[in-house]
Formats: C-alpha cells, sequence, structure tokens
C-alpha cells in the first residue's frame, strides 16, 4: 500500500494550518510585547486555525453526508433559469439527489480534521500555560 498521496495531503493541510497560524501570528505583532502577551498571541494562532480547519472538516463531513445538495439543486435551477433553453434541462429533485449521491466519493482518511484537532490542541496547552503562570487560576 503507498502511502505517499496520504502524507501528501497531511503535509498540505500542516501547511495550510501553518500559515493561518503564521498570519495570525503577524496580525497581532508577535514579538513586540511582553512574554504573556507573546504566550497569548501563540494561543491565539495556533487556536483560531485549529477552529478554521476543524470547521472545515465539519463542513466536508455534512456536504459529503448530502446536507447541501438541496441548496445546489436551487443554485443549479436557478441558474438555469436565466440560460436560453436551460428549463427543458431541468431534473427532478429525486432524480438530482441520486445522481448526486452515485458521484459522491467517501474520504477515509481524516487529514483535515487531526491536523486542525493537533493544532487546536496545540493552542488550548498555551492558554493553560498562559493562564497558570500569569493569572494564577489553578
Amino acid at each position: 500500500m503507498d502511502n505517499k498521496p496520504l502524507l501528501k495531503k497531511y503535509i498540505i493541510c500542516f501547511c495550510i494550518a501553518s500559515l493561518i497560524t503564521v498570519g495570525v501570528f503577524a496580525i497581532k505583532g508577535f514579538f513586540t510585547d511582553s512574554l504573556a502577551v507573546n504566550i497569548q498571541i501563540l494561543s491565539d494562532g495556533f487556536t483560531v486555525s485549529g477552529m478554521m480547519l476543524l470547521l472545515f472538516a465539519g463542513l466536508m463531513f455534512v456536504s459529503g453526508e448530502g446536507a447541501l445538495i438541496s441548496v445546489s439543486f436551487i443554485f443549479r435551477n436557478v441558474l438555469l433559469w436565466f440560460i436560453p433553453g436551460g428549463r427543458f434541462k431541468q431534473e427532478t429533485y429525486r432524480d438530482y439527489r441520486e445522481r448526486k449521491i452515485g458521484q459522491a466519493k467517501k474520504s477515509s482518511d481524516h487529514c483535515v480534521s487531526l491536523t486542525g484537532l493537533l493544532f487546536f490542541t496545540i493552542g488550548i496547552v498555551f492558554t493553560v500555560i498562559w493562564y497558570t503562570n500569569f493569572y494564577n487560576i489553578v
């Protein structure tokens, strides 16, 4: 079994999450303030990128289960309404749904959700470090 395509997906997901994290660092002004603020910025960067990937993974799951087929059916019919002769190409919702479910491919890899969970966990760790060291809560 060849794991190169799966490894490539994980690398791409990790790079995207890293870019989001670095973007949050740049927006927040990393290395410009005290240690407490820098740890808070680390927490924000990793948490934001992790949550974005987790939410995107959730959206991919919902879409893969067919929850958004009705929305695409409506947009397709609205678009066909404005194309000359497009109304003659319309199909029923049942036929459209069966065709889309038949064309859907199920993915067994969870690279987006696992990468998002990793980054989110790192963000939570930095949040706990920030609260314990600078707020003396625990």
